[in-house]
């Protein structure tokens, strides 16, 4: 099968050639993101691999449609950037790979806790202009604190382990019973306004769908204990930015680690370093210090990027065979999200 993968990267390169022998497919690697104006790049192509950022609305997979793409494979879980009612339309199979590293993402979250409540940035910027003082450089044990996770799933999961390994009690959110994660961790479960409340810490693991869209603004903020430290490693539009920078200005909230952003767009995978920024409120947040942003990169270990490889090619396989896709998604699961 030919495979058009967009948006690809150095390390996307490594990781596909290191296991595509074994599937027989022929890749070709394109830099530009898939939109509708760079779709026509597949023709030629039976599947397109596309990213987190694409744009796959109805105009692109109209345009891969008429350009003899049989099926889209997404490098990513969340599949928000693709319209599926217009993919059912054209009888064009959505295939993602659900889970490729729980490991990388939760311990990214970790990190960033870890960074901002130790101000290993801060530090390490400091030392390279041999400024060693220790002023404006204190945390505070992560022990005994309490952390609060929005989403027990794999993700959510893993990283309640972590922080319950660090001695923190874990309060947990989630539509789904956490039975075996209470009996596994002795952790709490609550309801969000509990959750905003009492949690030191709160780190979100839940999907972006039409529910839990701009889930943080101003109310939760306002709702949640003075001081709190929020973590994102989902999905970037989980959190209005404007009310966040609000409660930093405020102070309300103490820090927040980010490694997605609602705007990300064109901004993150890219160096933009000669430009100057367009987006004013990803430049505002840049400008805090007890502010840190990663350009989602939560994932980007070697164990997921073999697994996104090798998941997302064995479903190209099995599509060329005719055998059923276990990792379809359906305008249907867009609809269960909302409810």
């Amino acid at each position: 099968m030919r495979v058009a993968l967009f948006d690809s990267h150095g390390y996307d390169r490594e990781s596909f050639a290191a296991v595509t022998a074994g599937f027989g497919h022929t890749l070709t690697f394109l830099e530009p993101r898939l939109t509708a104006v760079t779709a026509p790049l597949a023709a030629g192509h039976d599947a397109v691999c596309s990213f987190v950022n694409d744009q796959v609305d109805a105009d692109a997979l109209e345009r891969l449609h008429a350009a003899g793409v049989r099926i889209v494979a997404l490098r990513s879980a969340g599949y928000n950037h693709v319209d599926l009612a217009a993919a059912a339309r054209l009888g064009l199979p959505v295939v993602r790979v659900p889970e490729y590293s729980p490991h990388a993402v939760a311990e990214h979250a970790v990190a960033l806790v870890l960074a901002l409540n130790r101000k290993i940035h801060r530090a390490a910027a400091r030392v390279r202009e041999l400024n060693f003082s220790l002023e404006g450089l204190v945390g505070f044990d992560l022990h005994g604190k309490i952390v609060g996770l929005v989403g027990t799933g794999k993700i959510g999961r893993v990283a309640a382990r972590i922080f319950a390994g660090f001695g923190c009690q874990v309060l947990v959110h989630d539509r789904a019973p956490v039975d075996a994660l209470v009996a596994e961790l002795g952790v709490r479960p609550v309801d969000l306004a509990t959750l905003y409340r009492e949690a030191d810490i709160i780190s979100l693991h839940v999907p972006l769908t039409p529910a839990t869209h701009h889930m943080i603004d101003h109310a939760a903020l306002a709702a949640m204990k003075p001081g709190v430290m929020l973590i994102n490693t989902g999905r970037g539009a989980l959190i209005d930015s404007r009310a966040l920078i609000a409660a930093l200005k405020s102070g309300h909230v103490a820090a927040a680690g980010l490694d997605v952003y609602e705007e990300e767009e064109g901004v993150f995978f890219h160096d933009l370093s000669a430009q100057v920024l367009q987006d004013d409120v990803l430049a505002r947040l840049l400008t805090f210090p007890n502010v840190v942003v990663t350009s989602h990169q939560a994932f980007l270990t070697r164990e997921a990027l073999a697994n996104i490889a090798t998941t997302t090619l064995a479903s190209l396989a099995a599509f060329e065979r005719g055998q059923p896709l276990a990792h379809e998604v359906h305008a249907r699961d867009v609809l269960a999200a909302r409810a």
